[in-house]
């Protein structure tokens, strides 16, 4: 943890009550109703937390409804099929935080009766559980003055206390969770910890901040000296590696459609998809040859239907997606298997390979 000093010197002179108060008032006043925010379930707010990172609001409250109607209690979710809780995350992508999600609920209905931890050390020790998403639920669900400290949080701040670290390097998390608890109501963290939210998502926006809106802008450093759009630092980072595919969409003499799952570890674990051939380490000429090795199958192959370019964090799939029939042949590859078109909803696909059911 950061020494207490370290952030008492960076808020010397400057006004904490004030700035707390003033952002207090103005979530009260102006707070979007979300509908994690109508009750303050723990289940319900860590669900939330989870579907948000990495995903914009508008996009997860359809998904945050789906979710909750499946699932409604921390029971229900840890007695769930996997493949039932990935159908209702299909779309919100990084498909890991559903599988931790569920990990780590089935261990509090196993271990805490179905109640979610109220402390820091029992709810940080469960899987997929962070810093923030442990202090979100602690201020939100249960008033406990705990920072919640993510990429919003650390914009803000930066600019509000002229803050000149790099927020791309994790040193800089632990000097903003210090402010943080500095500057926190005892006695509202809910609100504290959520307006610093509501104030990076609506008025404190990564470009083109709206400063003549802000309800705290008299307590700005940045905005007194103008360096407003100079803040957060932030360092690049490393360019994403582009990976050519193949995707085939392979219909056998009934019509039916092979698709396969992935492994249970990495990369969209255990989701489904349509084969994907390396192209970096096959010749497209030998794809029919690939085919009949990896699969058993032999394909008379047809036209290119369509180009896919989908962008994770680190890499970009490049798919050129065509179509093939198989002449003969039975499918030997244990992972895959031919599924009628009309059955093909019941399966959770990643967003890449949802764009190839569209030719279906």
């Amino acid at each position: 943890m950061v020494k207490n000093n370290q952030a008492l010197n960076i808020l010397e002179g400057f006004d904490k009550n004030g700035f707390r108060d003033n952002l207090i008032h103005w979530f009260q006043q102006e707070q979007r109703m979300l509908p994690w925010r109508k009750d303050q379930d723990p289940y319900k707010v860590w669900v939330s937390e989870i579907m948000l990172q990495q995903t914009k609001v508008d996009t997860v409250i359809p998904y945050f409804h789906n979710f909750i109607n499946q699932f409604p209690t921390p029971d229900d979710l840890a007695e769930a099929d996997e493949q039932q809780v990935l159908k209702a995350w299909e779309g919100l992508g990084y498909y890991s935080r559903a599988r931790n999600l569920q990990t780590a609920v089935k261990e509090v209905v196993s271990s805490y009766n179905g109640k979610v931890p109220d402390n820091e050390k029992e709810l940080g020790d469960l899987k997929g559980v962070g810093p923030y998403t442990r202090g979100a639920i602690l201020s939100i669900a249960y008033d406990i003055p705990s920072p919640a400290v993510d990429g919003n949080v650390m914009r803000v701040l930066s600019r509000i206390l002229m803050v000149e670290e790099d927020i791309a390097k994790p040193a800089a998390r632990k000097v903003f969770e210090g402010l943080v608890r500095e500057l926190i109501s005892e006695d509202d963290p809910s609100s504290f910890n959520q307006g610093l939210m509501e104030l990076g998502a609506l008025v404190c926006t990564p470009k083109n901040p709206s400063c003549l809106l802000c309800p705290v802008q008299s307590h700005c450093r940045a905005f007194g000296e103008g360096k407003e759009t100079l803040l957060p630092i932030k360092s690049s980072k490393k360019k994403q590696k582009n990976i050519p595919y193949l995707a085939l969409l392979i219909r056998n003499e009934e019509g039916e459609v092979l698709i396969q799952q992935r492994p249970d570890q990495g990369l969209l674990a255990n989701l489904w998809e349509f084969p994907m051939v390396p192209l970096q380490e096959v010749d497209k000429a030998n794809v029919q040859d690939w085919c009949w090795e990896q699969y058993g199958l032999n394909l008379s192959m047809y036209q290119t239907i369509d180009h896919i370019k989908h962008t994770f964090s680190h890499i970009i799939w490049d798919m050129e997606v065509m179509e093939g029939v198989v002449k003969n042949g039975e499918n030997t590859y244990a992972r895959a298997q031919f599924v009628k078109k009309e059955n093909l909803s019941e399966y959770p696909f990643p967003v890449s390979h949802q764009k190839i059911l569209k030719h279906i």
